[in-house]
């Protein structure tokens, strides 16, 4: 159960709208973000992700392919090939709003689909079931110390995660991450968050 004191809203209109807005002020801080610095962040995401023992001890791991305001996750995919591992990508259903994940053993596998993501092309990729995740790194926008987050508004990861057996974090520049921000009953949080400044093991 989320603690009342994430409820920022009192009606179920005021709270997407509470999260409209953070996520729109966090999306113009992170376009204003410099090249150099954010490239700086990315490989001390990755440095702290790589030394982590959830991911040296995974075999197999979900992730998506990054957009431009977010953590570089290409070269963290090219990482995970070279140490054996299994990435899964998600393809996305946005009339039924709901993804799966597919192996993907190269970017020539992926094609530009729904909402300008990259997702993997279903004739050349085989389906990974959600049981056979260790580590799922879920995107977000925003995040709470105790793991919620605000993600993209279209409630993909929320009907995803619910069940899984994978550990869950997220990868997230220092500044994406706040004591509270606004969240509702189906909203589900990540276990862990790894920004530039280390592993955060969010506790409820």
């Amino acid at each position: 159960m989320i603690p009342a004191a994430f409820y920022l809203y009192g009606r179920k209109g005021k709270m997407m709208d509470g999260k409209q807005e953070w996520r729109q002020r966090m999306l113009n801080q992170l376009r204003q973000l410099k090249a150099a610095e954010k490239e700086m962040y990315d490989r001390q995401i990755a440095a702290h992700l790589y030394r982590w023992p959830l991911w040296q001890t995974a075999r197999t791991i979900a992730m998506t392919v990054s957009r431009e305001t977010e953590v570089n996750t290409l070269p963290i995919i090219e990482q995970a090939w070279r140490e054996g591992k299994t990435i899964g990508v998600p393809k996305c259903d946005p009339r039924a709003k709901t993804m799966s994940f597919r192996r993907l053993e190269s970017f020539a596998q992926l094609e530009k689909a729904y909402a300008g993501l990259f997702e993997p092309i279903e004739k050349q990729t085989t389906p990974i079931d959600r049981d056979e995740f260790d580590l799922i790194i879920v995107p977000g926008v925003c995040f709470a110390k105790t793991g919620y987050r605000i993600g993209y508004g279209g409630g993909y990861y929320d009907r995803y995660l619910p069940g899984a057996s994978a550990v869950t974090a997220a990868l997230a520049y220092s500044f994406q991450v706040m004591d509270d921000i606004p969240a509702e009953e189906h909203d589900v949080p990540v276990k862990f968050i790894i920004t530039d400044q280390g592993v955060l093991h969010c506790e409820r």
